[in-house]
């Protein structure tokens, strides 16, 4: 079983997991349609799997009976090549050298390859979505891309601002992430022909679930061992990325802003300081935000939805907690 398979396997029926499939043979397809320099390390960064849970959210809000349309398939295609292409660039922006247990594409291909490759991802999403013939769904995704650029922006001019609020911290990660989520559910929707206040819901139901996925990651980027995140422990303080948990442990103690803004860059000091987190009432109360807006995704469910697989979708909110747990 691959690890994209072992990775969603829990959530899905057999329709989804064959709607998958196709996705995943669509985007082997897509990213071997190029030059060798980007070819490669795109096949690289597709191999190394991932939860695949974009395109999910795009066939679950489509809709759980038959097999998916062509146009549905190049959407969920077209969503996780604009994440893999993030993917691709944050880990050039942030030096990180290991991603799901592998090389990253900057380390092993050089910070030029990164660049390169990113830029045929993105290109790749938006040529994939143009095949579905309709304008609307582009500009949903050129949306969605726009967030994630504004938010990459504001998550560089904030490094090593330990006086970043919260209210600045969840605006960029509903740019930087729940924007993607979210454009994921409402694709779906759209091209499955939903109305407009079942995309509605779905779209906030997938901004939810992305908001609390991006907290729980930060939860794990302090708490979670190297072998289970595939990432080095305490990437987001070596780079600067001051997260919810950083800000709730600096609300209740202070001291902590000056540790975090001045850590050194070592492995021992890294960790300590890790360990210091990890046990702070700080990581409790970012798992309780997290958990608030788990209930959020799983009560704008409670609605018309036109025919999306609401079974599939709770278990995506679910699951969201069970990777953290």
């Amino acid at each position: 079983m691959s690890a994209t398979a072992h990775s969603t396997a829990h959530l899905v029926t057999a329709g989804l997991k064959d709607a998958l499939g196709a996705c995943e043979a669509r985007l082997a397809a897509v990213v071997a349609d190029g030059i060798t320099e980007v070819a490669m390390p795109g096949a690289a960064t597709l191999a190394a799997g991932g939860k695949r849970l974009r395109p999910l959210l795009v066939f679950a809000c489509a809709g759980a009976g038959g097999a998916p349309s062509d146009v549905v398939v190049r959407a969920a295609a077209a969503v996780e090549l604009i994440h893999m292409a993030t993917l691709v660039h944050d880990d050039l922006l942030d030096g990180a050298t290991m991603r799901r247990g592998r090389e990253t594409v900057a380390s092993s291909h050089g910070a030029d390859a990164a660049v390169q490759v990113g830029d045929y991802l993105f290109a790749q999403a938006f040529a994939e979505l143009a095949g579905a013939d309709d304008p609307s769904a582009i500009a949903v995704l050129a949306a969605a891309a726009l967030d994630l650029s504004q938010g990459e922006l504001a998550q560089g001019r904030a490094a090593f601002d330990v006086t970043l609020s919260e209210c600045d911290y969840l605006d960029r990660v509903r740019r930087k992430t729940a924007s993607l989520f979210a454009a994921a559910c409402r694709l779906g929707s759209q091209l499955a022909g939903g109305s407009a206040e079942a995309q509605r819901r779905l779209r906030a139901f997938g901004e939810a679930v992305g908001m609390a996925f991006q907290i729980f990651d930060d939860i794990l980027d302090v708490t979670g061992a190297t072998a289970v995140t595939g990432k080095r422990r305490g990437a987001d303080l070596r780079d600067g990325t001051v997260t919810l948990p950083m800000i709730y442990a600096i609300q209740d103690e202070p001291a902590l802003a000056a540790a975090i803004r001045d850590l050194a860059d070592d492995a021992t000091a890294v960790e300590r300081l890790c360990d210091r987190l990890a046990a702070h009432r700080g990581v409790a109360r970012a798992r309780e935000r997290a958990l608030a807006y788990v209930d959020d995704a799983r009560g704008v469910l409670d609605g018309p939805l036109d025919g999306a697989d609401r079974r599939a979708l709770v278990l995506v909110a679910d699951g969201v907690v069970d990777r953290y747990a």
